[in-house]
């Protein structure tokens, strides 16, 4: 369920990751972006996960469905609003999909992190391709390869997350005068992009960027 701090404009929702993927869980994600594009008012959108798929969570699960997911958790990961995660416990499955997705990233201490498991092996999602783009091939090859779990030291040294912390709301507080939503979705855009283009090519978006904000400052 997604809630709203009524003092802010910062939306929370917990998410159960201890789920198999249905379409209940396509459709929490989906409200909760349409609320953050709905209101685009300051603050944060957390998201609290925690959980592992049970070992049969695959069982008649068409790839439809993953497809569904997946594209939740993208329009998640570039939404135009700062988002953040806490993942306490055990993280696998939907739950670290979302964790992988955010901007700002914290664990409880005692959270592990691992791929689901499926089809024999670990479950060949966007998951890898998140975990290889903000790890690297070397960091998350057990992981991915074997299913070794994550703890926070590895993750944290890995920058799978930002920070542990027993107290998670003193770190979202912090967050609340932050980048406004949509300057912060610009500059997440810029990191995505300065992986795959070269300097000539991302030279003008940047340029755009940074007109965008001298306007901005000259009508403050």
């Amino acid at each position: 369920m997604v809630t709203r701090n009524e003092n802010k404009g910062d939306l929370v929702l917990r998410f159960d990751g201890s789920r198999p993927l249905s379409a209940a869980a396509v459709e929490e994600i989906a409200a909760l972006c349409d609320r953050a594009e709905d209101q685009r008012e300051p603050g944060p959108v957390t998201v609290h996960v925690t959980g592992a798929p049970p070992a049969d969570w695959a069982k008649g699960l068409e790839v439809g469905l993953v497809s569904k997911w997946e594209r939740a958790v993208r329009r998640f990961e570039r939404l135009g609003r700062l988002t953040a995660v806490v993942a306490s416990g055990e993280c696998a499955g939907m739950a670290l999909d979302l964790l992988l997705a955010a901007d700002v990233r914290i664990a409880e201490p005692g959270t592990t992190l691992r791929l689901a498991w499926a089809g024999g092996g670990t479950w060949p999602g966007m998951t890898v391709y998140r975990l290889t783009k903000q790890a690297g091939a070397a960091g998350i090859r057990r992981a991915v390869l074997l299913g070794t779990p994550i703890g926070t030291d590895r993750a944290l040294a890995l920058n799978l997350i930002d920070e542990v912390s027993g107290e998670p709301a003193a770190t979202l507080s912090s967050l609340d005068g932050s980048l406004d939503g949509a300057e912060a979705a610009i500059r997440r855009q810029l990191i995505f992009e300065a992986g795959s283009t070269t300097f000539e090519e991302a030279l003008g978006s940047h340029l755009a960027a940074a007109d965008r904000a001298l306007r901005r400052e000259a009508k403050s």
